[in-house]
């Protein structure tokens, strides 16, 4: 079973610990408590919480991280338990020991989701997906013939049109793609910690300027959910990258996808896909936890 991931995202927020309970109060106020046994971590996420000592100390007894969040919403800082708790230790050197052939299997699997993916939103916007669709079979282990970037080419032209081109430093559509997986980016780090896993451990992406390539790598199958929230604004808001699409593009990671335990939203896909990962590398199963096609993609937006 995996623990609720409690994320705090409102500011004059305060935390504290009540007859084995966390609290949740604002303005003196309590508006909510769960079960500390019940919390796998707990990420803050706003600038404005507080919480006690005392939290600190039963949530360092369980054993259950605590992800401060900086302005980015990627992770800033770690509260770790120094004794009592050693599955990080465990999940972070069998990541780092993980074979090639692993690593080869697991990213074969992350671009088959991400092609399967760019598929399901061509047709949700009723663009002809077979091109893309049957590449998917295409991609081996390690994906040595880069069916990735073949897929991409066929995708992006159905998705934004034919006289497109990804360029991360242009404006228009592409200011709009940057900054939704920014957010997408931080959503996915804050899963990888939470899990107990290393963001700069990556399964493929080698970057030497990032320290979240492991984030870049378990994001891969969500882009898509970007890039169709990117089409529908821009064809109403002349491509421009104004608050009313920043709002829409934040709400991508509650974006209902449907899944091996029914729908649930995006963050909590990220969740389990990282802690399935953290799994596959204790040898506690074999395959990652990924999404199947969202029964309603898009369908918020028109």
């Amino acid at each position: 079973m995996i623990g609720r991931i409690v994320e705090i995202a409102s500011d004059g927020t305060h935390l504290a610990v009540k007859r084995g309970f966390m609290t949740v109060s604002r303005d003196g106020v309590q508006v909510g408590r769960i079960a500390l046994d019940d919390i796998a971590a707990l990420v803050i996420n706003c600038h404005g919480a507080t919480w006690s000592a005392n939290l600190t100390t039963r949530m360092s007894e369980r054993g259950t991280p605590i992800v401060v969040c900086g302005s980015n919403h990627a992770p800033s800082a770690l509260v770790w338990p120094i004794d009592g708790h050693h599955e990080q230790g465990m999940h972070m050197q069998a990541q780092a020991e993980a074979s090639l052939p692993t690593r080869k299997r697991l990213w074969q699997a992350l671009v088959r989701a991400k092609i399967t993916a760019q598929a399901d939103a061509l047709d949700a916007f009723g663009e002809n997906s077979t091109g893309v669709r049957r590449l998917i079979r295409s991609v081996r282990s390690g994906d040595p013939g880069n069916v990735e970037s073949l897929a991409a080419r066929r995708y992006w032209p159905l998705m934004m049109g034919e006289e497109f081109r990804r360029n991360r430093n242009a404006g228009g559509i592409n200011s709009m793609l940057n900054y939704g997986y920014t957010i997408l980016r931080s959503a996915t780090a804050r899963s990888i910690v939470a899990a107990g896993l290393h963001p700069s451990l990556a399964i493929h992406h080698q970057s030497r300027g990032t320290a979240l390539r492991l984030a870049d790598d378990l994001m891969e199958p969500f882009r898509p959910l970007v890039d169709g929230t990117v089409r529908h604004l821009a064809a109403k808001a002349d491509d421009c990258l104004d608050r009313v699409a920043k709002s829409a593009l934040a709400k991508v990671t509650i974006m209902d996808l449907e899944g091996p335990k029914g729908a649930s939203p995006l963050q909590i896909c990220l969740y389990r896909l990282a802690t399935s990962l953290a799994q596959v590398y204790m040898k506690k199963r074999s395959d990652l936890e990924l999404p199947g096609p969202p029964l309603a993609l898009f369908r918020h937006l028109h």
